[in-house]
Parts: C-alpha cells; sequence; structure tokens
C-alpha cells in the first residue's frame, strides 16, 4: 500500500513529478522497484512535502518551471534529473493521467543512457524569455508589414 498524505516511507529510491500549475503528483519508489508513495501536494506545499522524504532521485518532466523545481530539490538534498517529454512517453503503462505520467518519469529517471536536460539558472532562463519574446516581435512587425503591403496593392497604390 503506497504512502498517504500523513506517513512518510522510510526507505525511497525514486520519485517521479508530474507538474501541473497549481497540483503536483508524486509517485515513490523503493529500492526494490515497489511503490511506496502516491501523493498528490498543492505546489506551496512543494520544500513542506520534501523535507519530510528520504533523499533520493527525483526525475521531473522538463517543462518551463522543472528548472525552478529542480534547483529547490537539488538544494533541498535531493539529485534532481529532468528530463524530456519524448523520453518518458514510453515508460506510461494504461491510460494517461497524472499519476501514471509521474511513474513513468521514476522509471525514466533511473536510465543510465536516457539524455537528460540540463538544469538552467534563472539568467539563463531570463535570457531565453527574452530572446522569445523579441523572435515574437519580429514575427508580428514582419506580419504587420506584408498585410499592409497586401492592402496597398489590392488599392493599386504600390507597385
Amino acid at each position: 500500500m503506497p504512502a498517504t498524505a500523513k506517513q512518510a516511507p522510510s526507505e525511497l529510491s525514486t520519485i517521479g513529478i508530474d507538474i501541473g500549475k497549481d497540483v503536483f503528483h508524486l509517485v515513490g519508489f523503493d529500492p526494490d522497484g515497489k511503490m511506496v508513495l502516491r501523493r498528490k501536494i498543492k505546489r506551496l506545499a512543494l520544500v513542506a512535502t520534501f523535507e519530510t522524504l528520504p533523499r533520493c532521485i527525483v526525475g521531473l518532466e522538463a517543462c518551463l518551471s522543472a528548472h525552478f523545481v529542480s534547483r529547490t530539490l537539488r538544494r533541498l538534498g535531493f539529485e534532481p534529473r529532468i528530463i524530456s517529454a519524448k523520453y518518458t512517453k514510453p515508460f506510461v503503462k494504461g491510460q494517461k493521467n497524472d499519476y501514471n505520467d509521474a511513474e513513468a518519469i521514476a522509471e525514466a529517471a533511473l536510465r543510465p543512457n536516457l539524455k537528460r536536460v540540463s538544469e538552467k539558472t534563472r539568467d539563463q532562463l531570463d535570457l531565453q524569455a527574452l530572446h522569445r519574446v523579441r523572435s515574437r516581435l519580429v514575427s508580428r512587425r514582419t506580419a504587420t508589414i506584408n498585410q499592409i503591403r497586401a492592402f496597398l496593392i489590392e488599392q493599386g497604390t504600390c507597385g
């Protein structure tokens, strides 16, 4: 029987986290591969929850907030591993749901040859966001210029 929200498992080797907007789904396995943790927590309870858990490998699927969660867990003494979604998909068993996704992430995190996503610093993420915003602005500017040109051609004022 997996651990409930009140009791923490005594032995954990891996935890998989399915990251949502407000809620995280956790699935944890002991060294024998038996599921000993199945829990849903609020985003704000991340630190408090993980402070009660034994230190282990934590798998996360790559997304923007995965880097923040990874840095937070590393500070708490865990070993976070960010994995691309395309590598976790083959491990999903049964219907797609948050707990099955978390279980697949935990299994993928244990694979030694699976390519991982490197953890980005806050500055790296800020720079990446700036480049994306700039790219969107350039794209919209080009689209607007092309639209104006088309209007002028329709009016016969642009040659």
